[in-house]
């Protein structure tokens, strides 16, 4: 997915979200790898004048939430991760997708 999200973004000519924009699809995707039940996890990236939007659907009612770590913790940042990359993010009223959207810097797209 990393190197999908990389391909996209040089295609759009967005290369300067590249690092936030991969950070956010693998942390986005590895919570629905983890938590998704087994169910298909699937990625949706939309590009508009002035957003790009990253859309992981993992067929789960749960909804992903922020939590906290403690300091020697493994797991528990990558919502941190997302909330700290992009413009915002949030999760579809029916808990089976987790999004968040990057500010397109001017010039872009």
């Amino acid at each position: 997915m990393r190197r999908i999200i990389r391909a996209q973004l040089r295609y759009w000519d967005l290369t300067a979200l590249a690092d936030d924009a991969t950070l956010a699809v693998s942390e986005l995707v590895t919570n629905a790898c983890t938590h998704g039940k087994g169910r298909p996890v699937g990625l949706r990236v939309r590009c508009s004048v002035d957003e790009l939007r990253i859309e992981v659907t993992d067929g789960s009612p749960t909804p992903a939430r922020l939590r906290s770590a403690d300091v020697a913790d493994e797991n528990g940042r990558g919502l941190l991760l997302v909330s700290a990359v992009s413009k915002e993010w949030g999760v579809s009223p029916d808990g089976r997708m987790t999004w968040c959207s990057l500010a397109i810097p001017e010039g872009g797209a």
